[in-house]
């Protein structure tokens, strides 16, 4: 049971698929709604940062696993935190 508990901590928060032109980006944290954590936020800015500078990246789809595709930020991490902007801030400058 462990085993499977670490398997899932380790999944991707962000997928992406590139095929002729085409970047899907999957959001993957279908357990919470895609809700979007300080992480998923900075690992999309990333991709999208990365994309802006790949000419043959013509369209990008944003779609997600599970039942929801996105619940809106992430209130439990927000609520957690004394300032929600700072740990984005903090990771996109390292």
């Amino acid at each position: 049971m462990e085993a499977t508990a670490n398997q899932k901590a380790a999944e991707p928060l962000l997928l992406r698929d590139d095929h002729e032109g085409v970047c899907i980006l999957t959001l993957n944290r279908p357990r919470h709604y895609n809700a979007l954590s300080s992480q998923l936020l900075l690992e999309l800015q990333t991709e999208f940062d990365t994309i802006a500078t790949n000419d043959s990246i013509r369209v990008v789809i944003i779609t997600a696993n599970g039942k929801a595709f996105c619940a809106g930020h992430d209130l439990k991490e927000m609520r957690s935190s004394e300032d929600p902007i700072k740990p984005c801030l903090i990771s996109a400058a390292k």
